[in-house]
């Protein structure tokens, strides 16, 4: 808009009424096109904050899936075993100093930024020699091998005159193997008749078999099943292994012969179920188990072995069951009538083992996982590559929350391994004082986390998690029989995890039924003491006399474990 100075302007008010105007219109004119910059402006400074916030969520999203690669590549590549190294609470001791639970970030610096000290223990020398071996087995026959002097060396070097005297002997034991020796064993049962009635034929009967018209033995039954389902040995190379030794069996009638062993020792499983649903301490777990051929079903659908362990000191249960579906209604369905402490880890479907309103459970108290819960925190340490500092910066908010996390739950296992050999009764008055205090400052350290790191890393969904489940997490304080970790039971499906890795999958549901009624028969044995294949063998030549209830409480594991020699199978 120009300009008009006082020279410039004209005589008449007509014509400065028309240049008024002309101003006016002028300004109108500029004051629009400002209005219409500065909404261009707006909408410009709004599509920025769009893109900021963009690749904000872009940021977040490359760091969640840094550590997913991070994390797998750990998995992958990295150690197997979640045991912190024994110098790992020292170095991360900054958990107890760190965080300000009035409002100081977590990741602030300050002492936790200075050197670390670590306390080396005391160096134990290990004998020297041969002390280490551990003597053979003195149930093992002895056959010796006597390797005396010749008569013409008994005499003495120094004058043939002078005979040697026996003053010992030199032993040493070497364990000698024998392949596997197979033998028919013929049964011959004589046949009477009357020669002059010439009438009827007396015959003894047939001596009771596990598979009736079989040639199956009791033994040999339970040595295929013991390969498999401790050693996890697929019946594919069990028939190669049998083959060498000049016997054709199809992998086919061995599946057979292991289904009609499934079908001979239900009984026996059932009566483990009561048992378990009668304790008062259970721990249940759950892990995939693929069957090809099942109704209604695509061969790729996901499938579930079902684990209960009744944690009795004396005599522990275990049970497995097949079930097509890893809903909480098998849960419900095998814990049905159960009345005591049930310990899992965080899957939602034992939640309604929680449920106040439920009258059905209302008996039951659901107890957390520890182990599960450092398991967050682990995997997020490894998905920040170990906590290991990158660049300029310190360890990330992340990294300290996830020690600070593990150095806190391992803390407790620290605490509790001074109790592992205590009564129930001791464990609990021990754990009141010295092990309370620890899970109560946990639960404070967590309170403060919560929200520090952003809810979608790994660090956010550790701290969200133990959150969630401390409820169920500190009642483990309830009861000196309560383990701080579901480990007894993880442990107990670690054999069929490793057998399924060779054999894979299951054909059938009834092959499934069958393997899972063979593993709680096998694993309740291990747990008592009793070899595997020792007890096979003589429930599956006395089973098919069995009758009463009460001759099958006899063939439990636990009831046989004196007469079949305890012995140590950890």
């Amino acid at each position: 808009m120009s300009k008009t100075t006082p020279a410039e302007l004209p005589d008449s008010v007509e014509e400065l009424r028309a240049l008024l105007l002309l101003q006016q219109s002028e300004h109108a004119q500029l004051r629009d096109e400002h209005t219409e910059l500065r909404a261009i402006l707006d909408e410009y400074e709004a599509q920025g904050e769009t893109l900021r916030a963009t690749l904000d969520e872009y940021k977040v999203e490359n760091e969640r899936l840094a550590e997913a690669v991070r994390l797998l590549k750990s998995r992958r590549f990295g150690r197997s075993s979640e045991r912190s190294p024994s110098t790992q609470l020292g170095i991360w001791n900054e958990a107890e100093a760190v965080v300000d639970l009035e409002g100081a970030d977590v990741g602030s610096g300050g002492a936790e930024d200075e050197e670390d000290t670590i306390e080396v223990p005391a160096h134990t020398r290990r004998k020297q020699g041969r002390g280490g071996r551990k003597p053979l087995p003195d149930h093992l026959p002895r056959v010796e091998i006597r390797r005396d002097l010749e008569d013409h060396e008994k005499v003495c070097p120094n004058d043939p005159t002078h005979a040697l005297t026996r003053i010992g002997e030199e032993r040493a034991e070497r364990l000698i193997y024998e392949p596997a020796k197979l033998y028919v064993e013929v049964e011959i049962r004589d046949k009477y008749a009357c020669g002059t009635c010439k009438d009827g034929v007396a015959c003894r009967e047939p001596s009771a078999q596990p598979i009736p018209k079989s040639m199956a033995s009791s033994s040999l039954l339970a040595q295929v099943a013991t390969a498999k389902y401790v050693d996890g040995l697929p019946l594919a190379r069990q028939e190669k292994i049998l083959a060498r030794l000049g016997i054709d069996l199809p992998r086919a009638t061995l599946a057979s012969w292991m289904i009609r062993c499934g079908e001979l020792v239900a009984p026996l499983t059932d009566r483990l179920l009561e048992q378990i649903r009668g304790g008062a301490y259970v721990l249940a777990d759950e892990t995939p188990f693929q069957v090809l051929k099942e109704e209604g079903r695509r061969a790729a659908s996901q499938s579930y072995l079902w684990a209960l362990r009744l944690e009795d000191p004396q005599h522990p249960l275990l049970y497995y069951e097949y079930a097509p579906s890893r809903s909480g209604d098998v849960a419900e369905r095998l814990l049905e009538g159960f009345t005591g402490y049930l310990q899992t880890d965080g899957y939602g479907g034992y939640d309604r083992f929680d449920d106040p309103k439920s009258e059905e459970w209302s008996k039951v108290v659901h107890v957390g996982c520890f182990v599960h819960a450092r398991r967050k925190f682990d995997e997020a340490l490894r998905g920040q590559g170990g906590g290991k500092a990158k660049g300029p910066n310190k360890k990330s908010t992340k990294s300290r929350v996830a020690q600070q996390g593990l150095s806190r739950i391992d803390k407790l296992f620290k605490v509790e391994r001074k109790y592992r050999d205590l009564s129930p009764e001791d464990r609990y008055r021990r754990r009141q004082e010295e092990l309370a205090p620890l899970i109560e400052e946990l639960r404070e350290w967590t309170t403060g986390a919560l929200g520090r790191v952003p809810p979608t890393t790994l660090a956010g969904k550790a701290v969200a998690y133990l959150d969630r489940q401390w409820p169920k997490l500190e009642r483990v304080l309830e009861d000196g029989r309560l383990e701080l970790s579901t480990n007894a039971i993880e442990r107990a499906i670690r054999p069929f995890v490793v057998g399924r890795k060779a054999w894979l999958f299951a054909d059938t549901p009834s092959g499934a039924t069958a393997s899972a009624r063979l593993y709680s028969l096998v694993e309740t044995a291990r747990a008592n003491g009793v070899e595997p294949w020792r007890y096979l063998q003589t429930i599956f030549a006395r089973l098919p006399e069995a009758t009463s209830r009460g001759d099958y409480e006899a063939l439990l594991p636990s009831n046989l474990a004196d007469e079949l020699s305890r012995i140590d199978l950890r």
